[in-house]
């Protein structure tokens, strides 16, 4: 008979404190339903400033199944899942989740019993997702432009809920870069793979934590750091207005020489043609500062997070 399996759930948390007493009875809840694996909650505190760390530690002298990781400040989403990740190394499979409750608990033993069968990572894809209006459009936009030019396929609707196994969680925490895209990194690793459907909810509680602002930049990452189209689409810019320029001026060469007359240049054609030419540019300049900086972020080689004290863990 082999041994019970060991699984570990990672969740990041925010200013979650809304939300947290629902989510550890839905997570017990979910962990009393499989009893035939030791059941880990690894939360990582990061950086909130509501009482969501002092929750997680008072459950855990309920429940000791449930651990705390605080970080020393607020490094972010996929900073928090990777200091995760490497506090459950051991365990034989990882679930990954956020702390808002809109990716359910109770499909956690479908991705248990997926990753039983064989896959090494188990993707929840959605459905249906509750967002609506502007930020439902934005999601959906970005997945489809995402999947148009990322190098490597991701499924478009597919977040960080899922689970990986061992082999996948150690190639994971092998993954020197800073500024990282989870669904693009699961993707990138490979390993054998297999989808569990659900529909997406509605927050349990609270506002969401992730700021347009954050959002964008998170868009951004997953973008230049899985694919080179925007070099490439500034190399074929360039490439056209050059061939255009001379072309043009191939032309009035040849006018110069048959002895036609030629018009004088207008201030709007002028105009246009710099306004056009200087916002190329400074697109191109953008472009290679986004790839330049993620660059730099790279030779610092600080920490991706800074642990400040940990609950639960020997």
């Amino acid at each position: 008979m082999s041994p019970p399996s060991s699984i570990a759930v990672v969740v990041p948390v925010y200013n979650e404190e809304a939300v947290l007493p629902e989510l550890f009875r839905r997570l017990a809840a979910a962990f009393d339903s499989q009893p035939d694996c030791h059941w880990a909650a690894i939360l990582v505190n990061d950086g909130s400033r509501d009482r969501s760390a002092e929750l997680i530690a008072e459950y855990h002298q309920q429940d000791p199944r449930f651990k705390l990781i605080e970080l020393s400040r607020n490094f972010g989403f996929q900073s928090a899942l990777a200091a995760g990740l490497a506090a459950a190394a051991t365990a034989d499979a990882v679930v990954t989740m956020d702390a808002d409750l809109q990716d359910p608990p109770e499909l956690i033993p479908e991705l248990v019993a997926a990753w039983r069968d064989g896959a090494e990572v188990v993707r929840a894809v959605r459905r249906t997702r509750s967002e609506t209006g502007l930020r439902r459009v934005a999601f959906d936009l970005f997945h489809r432009l995402f999947g148009l030019v990322t190098d490597y396929p991701v499924e478009p609707n597919s977040g960080t809920f899922g689970l990986l196994g061992r082999a996948a969680v150690e190639a994971f925490n092998h993954l020197p870069e800073r500024n990282r895209f989870f669904p693009g990194l699961r993707a990138w690793v490979g390993f054998p793979r297999a989808d569990v459907l659900y529909d997406r909810q509605e927050r349990a509680a609270g506002q969401p934590q992730q700021t347009l602002r954050r959002l964008v930049r998170y868009a951004f990452d997953g973008l230049f750091s899985f694919s080179y189209l925007p070099l490439r689409v500034l190399t074929y810019c360039g490439l056209f207005i050059a061939g255009f320029g001379f072309a043009i001026g191939l032309f009035f060469v040849v006018r110069r020489l048959l002895g036609v007359e030629i018009a004088p240049t207008g201030f709007t054609t002028l105009a246009t043609l710099v306004l056009f030419l200087g916002g190329v540019q400074l697109i191109g300049i953008g472009v290679l500062g986004e790839y330049l900086g993620r660059v730099y972020d790279e030779v610092k080689r600080r920490p991706n997070y800074i642990i400040k004290r940990t609950r639960g863990f020997d």
